[in-house]
């Protein structure tokens, strides 16, 4: 099948913006069969993008857009799809409703009309749902060809593309795809990727993709074949190899992020934690508290940021602050030892470290994390270095006590 791409927006065409939306969504058409011969970048000007788009439908069998989705003037993407398809755009309440949600928890106290523009589809099309944005996708069918629409922001637009887009393509294609999917935490990208180089060097059948998200890393390896049994005995084998490199650094076998896998083994062992932070100032419970149910486990968090705040809630010895600093096992291990004895939770977190970018010393840089955990009596303390700016080591330190968590309790 032959697929083809339409970037559009006068920002990309003037270099305000690099486009690489294209590359990843060429990729991915790529790696289930399908030709790309065209991509295809069209400004905000209505004429030429439904030019373009008349163009493409005549030459291609699947076109995807990105861009032109939002609430402004210059947003006519799915403006021009309706004129070509000759349908009216109609008002999805769906979408308005989550429209209408979204903007109201992002502390707006009005939705403007403009914002309700994005509701609006065309006629007997079908909307792809935007967890992360407010501008729907669309898909859409015109005579055995499919038209799909997606917001051009790529925070938006990937999952968009992963969730919905690419299992609708892999069932137009004659060749089965399957894919398989492992969430790696404590890992940068390049490290993930230094251990696959050889068989990313020599892939063909299957193929493996890397993404990266702040704080983990997404593989996935994709096989194709006659039937699901070939394809499996295929992905076996990477399976094995994937499985002895990354260890413990995997997570989750789904595209899950790791507060959602950590709350998710929490909530199903029935495992109650309360969680005593400084240095990563409320992070590890904040990201807990977006899996759902999770006050089934999810006893207390307490940012005990100061030395006065480590002695008053969670009992930590002043002589222990003045011998070895607040940045040391020692207090760690009392955070620990203390936040038990006042909550009895199944398991006690702690952390305290230096996030920077000043506080530093010779022994103890910048970057410098405990991070303890405390289960079935058993105190663990460890120490890490981190690298980067202080939200960067914030983020670093409460992954690997995210990780810490679930490898105590699996």
């Amino acid at each position: 099948m032959i697929g083809e791409l339409i970037n559009v927006g006068t920002e990309i065409l003037i270099g305000d913006i690099v486009n690489t939306n294209a590359q990843y969504i060429s990729k991915e058409l790529s790696n289930i069969g399908f030709s790309i011969y065209y991509h295809t970048t069209v400004g905000d000007n209505p004429n030429r993008l439904k030019e373009t788009l008349e163009n493409s439908i005549n030459r291609s069998d699947v076109v995807i857009l990105t861009g032109g989705l939002g609430p402004t003037q210059d947003d006519l993407t799915k403006e021009i799809l309706a004129e070509i398809l000759g349908v009216e755009l109609v008002l999805d309440q769906e979408i308005y409703d989550e429209i209408t949600e979204r903007i109201y928890k992002s502390g707006y106290s009005q939705v403007t009309q403009n914002n309700y523009k994005q509701a609006y589809i065309p006629k007997g099309a079908s909307p792809i749902p935007n967890s992360n944005g407010t501008a729907p996708g669309i898909l859409a069918e015109m005579d055995n060809k499919s038209i799909i629409l997606l917001p051009g922001p790529p925070r938006e637009m990937i999952p968009m593309f992963e969730q919905k887009v690419l299992p609708y393509l892999m069932k137009k294609t004659d060749t089965k795809f399957y894919s398989n999917y492992y969430k790696i935490t404590s890992i940068g990208e390049s490290a993930v990727e230094d251990r696959l180089l050889d068989l990313i060097d020599k892939q063909k059948n299957p193929t493996i993709a890397t993404y990266a998200k702040p704080g983990e890393v997404l593989i996935r390896v994709t096989a194709n074949g006659e039937s699901r049994e070939e394809v499996e005995s295929l992905l076996q084998n990477y399976d094995v190899v994937i499985k002895e490199r990354f260890g413990q650094n995997i997570y989750a076998f789904e595209d899950l992020s790791l507060q959602e896998a950590v709350g998710k083994s929490l909530v199903e062992k029935n495992v109650t934690i309360s969680i005593a932070e400084s240095c990563t100032a409320g992070q590890i419970a904040s990201r807990l508290s977006e899996f759902p149910g999770i006050s089934q486990s999810l006893h207390s968090g307490i940012v005990c940021y100061s030395n006065e705040a480590k002695v008053r809630f969670v009992g930590v010895q002043q002589k222990t602050l003045d011998e070895y600093g607040a940045v040391s096992e020692e207090v760690a291990r009392e955070m620990l030892q203390g936040l038990y004895e006042k909550n009895k939770t199944d398991i006690v977190v702690a952390t305290t470290g230096i996030a920077g970018p000043g506080g530093g010393s010779e022994d103890k840089p910048v970057g410098t994390v405990y991070i303890g955990i405390l289960y079935k009596g058993q105190y663990t303390v460890t120490r890490h270095q981190f690298r980067g700016d202080r939200k960067r080591i914030q983020l670093w330190a409460s992954n690997e006590a995210l990780n810490k968590i679930r490898k105590a309790i699996v």
